[in-house]
């Protein structure tokens, strides 16, 4: 699971996909569980849900480059596209509003440009959370 965000720009509208990750961690007891990953260039943390394991992953780059972690970690950990879910903001949802995607183009947004074109594939499953438009 993929939190699409700007890494230096936490807490803003467009990092709420590394937000929302946060609150997953919470939630999964794994919050402390963050650690530095070098190799994918991203926070990581391990949890298991519904036995179910899960990589959380949050990019350490700017949200046009987060696909280049998302890629690595997919590399690393053995995960396939349509492994991964990808939790980003939605200029066109209204805020606090979310939707389940499977696959599909960007529709504009940078962070799923990127992923789709690292992975070369837009299999991914995305949780679009809206922030409305300003």
């Amino acid at each position: 699971v993929a939190g699409l965000g700007n890494y230096g720009l936490r807490g803003t509208r467009h990092s709420v996909g590394m937000a929302v990750l946060d609150r997953l961690a919470r939630q999964l007891a794994v919050a402390e569980g963050w650690r530095a990953d070098r190799q994918c260039c991203a926070d990581i943390a391990l949890a298991t849900a519904h036995s179910l394991e899960l990589l959380l992953l949050k990019p350490r780059r700017f949200m046009n480059l987060n696909g280049l972690s998302v890629a690595s970690a997919a590399e690393i950990y053995n995960l396939r596209p349509e492994d991964i879910y990808l939790v980003h903001d939605d200029l066109d949802k209204a805020l606090g509003k979310v939707a389940i995607k499977l696959g599909g183009s960007a529709r504009g947004h940078n962070g799923v440009r990127s992923c789709i074109s690292a992975l070369h594939s837009n299999e991914m499953t995305r949780l679009r959370v809206g922030i409305g438009r300003p």
